[in-house]
């Protein structure tokens, strides 16, 4: 159980699964993060990308691991209750 945040979708792949797929099904207008030490996957809307607080997270992520994104999504640097946090702001917008 648990509960669901409206604005994002936890992917069903796990990232070996992700990586191992030639081509991993993102819907249309989402972007495909991974979050976190075990690195869970989650689509977020693009509309997300607009939003400062969202900015910040890209820009720790620019400085700790440059452009270069080998799992075809975006590596998020911090905890997954952080993400699910300011994600949840963002959803209430």
């Amino acid at each position: 159980m648990g509960f669901r945040l409206p604005g994002i979708r936890r992917s069903s792949l796990s990232v070996s699964q992700a990586s191992s797929c030639k081509a991993v099904e993102v819907p249309r207008g989402y972007l495909a993060v991974y979050v976190g030490e075990k690195m869970k996957r989650f689509l977020i809307p693009v509309s997300f990308l607009n939003e400062p607080l969202f900015q910040e997270l890209l820009s720790q992520a620019e400085e700790e691991f440059g452009y270069s994104h080998p799992m075809g999504g975006l590596t998020i640097p911090c905890g997954e209750d952080v993400f699910l946090d300011i994600t949840s702001r963002l959803n209430s917008l």
